[in-house]
């Protein structure tokens, strides 16, 4: 089907919008972790030599150090020694009266 189509309330057009480079780097990384063909399957998709793309695909698999948190036994906490965050869990009690009595038998107090 070409660009341009007419219909019965006029000309039609199909937008046509090529991915990014990053976007067709991610799409290659969700399908596949081998390096090269990661590279192939991006560079096909934007219709660029394999050589340009291979750049931008090591770049994107640079591992990324975490700013300002550090790990401990996979439990993470800030940036600040000896200060941990701490969290309450609390349980709301229900106030629905308990069905397992006759009506007449429930207490109200």
């Amino acid at each position: 089907m070409s660009g341009v189509w007419q219909t019965k309330y006029g000309p039609r057009r199909v937008r046509h919008d090529p991915p990014t480079l990053a976007e067709a780097i991610e799409a290659a990384a969700g399908l596949t972790d081998d390096l090269e063909s990661q590279t192939a399957f991006a560079a096909s998709l934007m219709d660029l030599p394999e050589d340009e793309v291979r750049a931008a695909v090591m770049a994107a698999r640079a591992p990324r150090k975490p700013l300002g948190l550090k790990t401990r036994d996979s439990v993470v906490y800030s940036g600040r020694d000896g200060a941990s965050r701490a969290v309450l869990v609390e349980r709301k009690p229900s106030r629905r009266l308990p069905l397992d009595r006759p009506a007449g038998q429930r207490s109200f107090g």
